[in-house]
């Protein structure tokens, strides 16, 4: 008897553990089909949102063009040959979103970046809730996941009442 009840509650823990895991990171390829290129659509952010976990896929002919982020100065005049905060030039390159707040990317080749080839991201913490959802959505998520935790769980050890 007792090693049933230790396999209902490792049953509910295992349900609950599995139906609470959080949504997972999004990898944004930057441009979309057309890539980080001199044909990168300048709206390609509208629309989304990033958040910390999240990371920036830059696609791009390593012999063309190059990733590199720079200061919001740097980002507004094109400024190329001030300090980059990081730079990158596979051709494939994740960039991690490791904090909230903005980012200043752009390509450091030739005029590239005066011809619209940047990129700012605006971050938002991970943790922060989004404006669209009310303020119980994530009480209302988690009592769902606890009754279907609860409700695999059941079955579980029904299943094994059985044997």
């Amino acid at each position: 008897m007792a090693s049933r009840q230790v396999l209902l509650l490792a049953a509910a823990a295992i349900a609950a553990a599995i139906l609470l895991v959080p949504a997972s990171a999004e990898v944004f390829t930057v441009g979309d089909a057309a890539g980080w290129t001199l044909k990168y659509p300048a709206t390609w952010t509208d629309g989304k949102t990033f958040v910390v976990g999240d990371s920036l896929m830059f696609t791009y002919p390593s012999d063309k063009h190059t990733v590199m982020e720079v200061t919001g100065a740097d980002f507004k005049a094109c400024n190329v040959t001030g300090n980059a905060l990081g730079t990158w030039s596979s051709g494939s390159d994740t960039v991690p979103i490791d904090k909230a707040g903005r980012r200043w990317f752009v390509c450091s080749v030739g005029n590239h970046c005066a011809q619209g080839m940047k990129l700012l991201v605006v971050t938002a913490d991970s943790a922060a809730q989004s404006p669209a959802a009310p303020p119980s959505s994530s009480a209302s998520f988690v009592s769902g996941a606890v009754s279907q935790a609860m409700t695999a769980a059941g079955a579980i050890a029904a299943a094994a009442l059985m044997f």
